[in-house]
């Protein structure tokens, strides 16, 4: 399955206070230790209804209405999900070409579905994280040689 990652709704301000109230609401019970959790919903017509959640998942929910109090888009992306090369490429702020590029080099791993590469997110993200790892170290490098050479 590809994920969608094309569908952007950003919040309107309505939406930005609401997060904003809530992630202040819900930041009160995330430090808990307990796995669980119990929230209580309470539909239009006055039903109320408690659910049990996960913590970590109202951790994410957490994390989606702080995002969404700054007025930004959230999109959900399973681990496991399969990017097209251009969702890819946009996710590495790279051309299409390029990812195609890695792809083929075995940079960067993929499967092709028919004609199609298909590449995973987890492996998109692995990808990005080593080379701003890379970045920082060269930058740090830098910096380095720059002290030892007196500047400021």
């Amino acid at each position: 399955m590809t994920a969608d990652l094309t569908r952007i709704v950003l919040p309107d301000d309505r939406e930005i206070a609401a997060a904003a109230e809530s992630s202040r609401q819900l930041a009160v019970f995330l430090s808990s230790k307990l796995e669980t959790q119990r929230i209580e919903l309470v539909s239009a017509d006055q039903h109320r209804q408690t659910v049990e959640l996960p913590t970590s998942a109202l951790r994410l929910l957490g994390e989606i209405l702080n995002e969404f109090a700054l007025g930004n888009s959230v999109k959900v992306v399973p681990i496991h999900a399969e990017l097209t090369t251009q969702q890819g490429a946009d996710l590495l702020n790279v051309s299409r070409p390029h990812l195609v590029k890695l792809l083929d080099e075995g940079v960067i791993p993929h499967t092709k579905t028919g004609r199609h590469r298909r590449v995973k997110f987890a492996d998109v993200v692995a990808y990005k994280s080593q080379r701003e790892a890379e970045s920082h170290s060269a930058l740090d490098e830098i910096t380095a040689q720059a002290q030892e050479l007196g500047y400021e």
